[in-house]
């Protein structure tokens, strides 16, 4: 796997650290981030895609992601287009 560090959350200190990579042998974004509390994962529940299941599948994460985040976020995108 070909992994290039992005960014790390310019708010965040040594404890925390959401971060974003680019994976550029299986062609992905990786995320860390903060993990969902019960109440939010209700609400995805509640609240489907449409024509989709309820729920989150097993196979499937869902994470959270402060605003900070947004030119980290961006500039992987960035270097995911460049890989065409």
């Amino acid at each position: 796997m070909a992994l290039h560090f992005i960014g790390v959350d310019p708010n965040t200190g040594q404890g925390e650290s959401p971060t974003v990579w680019v994976d550029d042998e299986r062609r992905e974004l990786v995320i860390q981030g903060y993990r969902p509390d019960e109440h939010l994962l209700q609400q995805i529940h509640d609240s489907p895609a449409p024509n989709h299941t309820p729920g989150i599948p097993d196979h499937e994460y869902v994470i959270r992601l402060p605003f900070s985040m947004i030119p980290n976020i961006r500039k992987a995108c960035d270097a995911a287009d460049e890989l065409g």
